[in-house]
């Protein structure tokens, strides 16, 4: 059995089983003839690390990244961003190259630098530009120039408001990657195929607020109401023409990452941290400007917060933290209280947000590296965590990061067609580790006894 995986980062369910069912025939056919649900992401729902995570049938702590940056030591600057060397566990294109199977990886997030595998490679999104070495083997770069000229990562702004532009960016993207997939279907041998289309993630954070009513910046009738949706059409377009290119041997897997929800507003942790007496600044800083540009008296504070779809929270200890300041014996009396603190916190109605502290050690099997204190979802994902200081407010109702519509949400999707099973229409709940250990059963490749996931098989 051959396995072809369609990644759509940010894929929402509500959209593709309820809102635009009817809209999407080949997404739909594979729901009839297979069984789709709900995919829990991980803790946290975001790109990095939950496409490794997913590939690994790892957990965050386990793989020893909780984000795109992670703490590099114990001091207060410095970060890493988490690249393919971040992760040293097997992912599933490891694993079947040393079984001899032959691979094609394609835009995968956290895959650059490209490692060898047993077929093709081209990395992903934070690959830093086309002068790097993206593809494996190294010749293939050369055919990609040859073949659609200068190759696309990214949508290279989408947190702008030129809204004409982020949609040509967008489809140029999805346009010149299915070009690519399609030319490495059929010119080269491969018994896994996946690749990650990132479009989808880039327009919901563009065009959220254009198309639904929860958002509280939505107005009906506006010029993009129909932006999203058309996008989800036209993927799905490029989807059926890929399925037929596949023959009756081929699983075909449709995942994503995390879903998608409005962005109700901001919580700027570090004025809130700031305002309980937690994170004490040398000067009130001119304007609003990001904690790292702040002068910080870390000899009285107890903790900072970092910005993001949901926030890190690290604890100033000592012995521990260069200057740190909560005694040892005091560490979980005061996480406690910081948890509290946050669960405590009220959206501007003055209604409790029902925002949630994570301890590391309670979802992770395993917590390597240097992990957050607490990891924290503001009112389920729905409130963004503002990281920047100055603003006078805990309350924001954009980002301090360029213009944003749409936060991340626990459920993304999946859906899995089987050529030679009957369709069993919506299935259970599924975990994203649960995908690593499908598509080796599928492959009949014995599933490493580590790997937390269980197979949909």
């Amino acid at each position: 059995m051959k396995v072809f995986v369609i990644g759509l980062d940010c894929g929402e369910p509500t959209l593709v089983f309820d809102r635009w069912h009817q809209d999407l025939p080949n997404l739909s056919r594979l729901m009839a003839g297979g069984t789709y649900g709900e995919l829990t992401s991980t803790i946290p729902a975001i790109t990095v690390p939950a496409w490794a995570s997913m590939l690994s049938s790892k957990d965050p702590g386990q793989l020893g990244v909780y984000g795109f940056r992670n703490r590099a030591d114990r001091s207060y600057e410095n970060m890493t961003i988490a690249t393919a060397r971040s992760i040293s566990a097997p992912r599933v294109w490891n694993i079947l190259s040393e079984a001899g199977r032959q691979v094609a990886v394609v835009g995968v997030p956290q895959t650059y630098p490209v490692t060898p595998v047993n077929g093709v490679m081209i990395s992903s999104f934070l690959t830093p530009s086309t002068r790097s070495p993206y593809t494996h083997p190294a010749e293939l770069k050369g055919e990609i120039r040859g073949l659609v000229g200068e190759y696309l990562f990214d949508v290279p702004q989408f947190r702008t408001q030129d809204k004409d532009h982020l949609l040509q960016q967008i489809y140029a993207l999805a346009d010149q990657h299915h070009q690519v997939i399609k030319h490495l279907m059929t010119s080269r041998p491969w018994e896994f195929f996946m690749h990650v289309d990132m479009g989808v993630d880039r327009i919901h954070h563009g065009f959220w607020k254009y198309f639904d009513p929860r958002h509280p910046q939505y107005e009906a009738g506006n010029p993009y109401e129909d932006a999203i949706h058309d996008y989800y059409v036209h993927l799905d377009e490029q989807i059926g023409e890929r399925l037929a290119l596949l023959d009756d041997d081929t699983a075909v897997l449709v995942v994503s990452d995390h879903g998608g929800q409005p962005m109700m507003g901001g919580i700027c942790f570090n004025e809130w941290l700031k305002q309980e007496g937690y994170l004490v600044l040398e000067h009130q800083p001119p304007g609003i400007v990001p904690l790292e540009k702040c002068e910080v008296d870390w000899s009285r504070t107890v903790a900072w917060g970092s910005g993001g779809y949901y926030a890190r929270l690290f604890m100033n200890v000592k012995g521990r933290e260069p200057e740190g300041v909560v005694e040892p014996a005091d560490y979980e009396r005061v996480r406690d209280e910081l948890a509290a603190g946050i669960a405590a916190i009220t959206g501007p109605d003055g209604r409790p947000l029902g925002s949630v502290a994570h301890k590391p050690e309670e979802v992770y099997a395993e917590v390597n590296n240097i992990a957050p204190d607490l990891v924290v979802y503001f009112g389920d994902l729905q409130w963004r965590s503002v990281g920047s200081l100055g603003l006078g407010s805990i309350y924001t109702s954009e980002n301090d990061t360029g213009p944003d519509d749409a936060n991340h949400a626990q459920q993304g999707l999946y859906i899995y067609y089987h050529p030679h099973a009957q369709g069993q229409g919506a299935g259970p709940r599924r975990h994203l580790m649960d995908v690593a250990p499908t598509i080796l059963d599928l492959m009949d490749v014995p599933i490493p006894g580590d790997m937390r996931g269980q197979s949909f098989v």
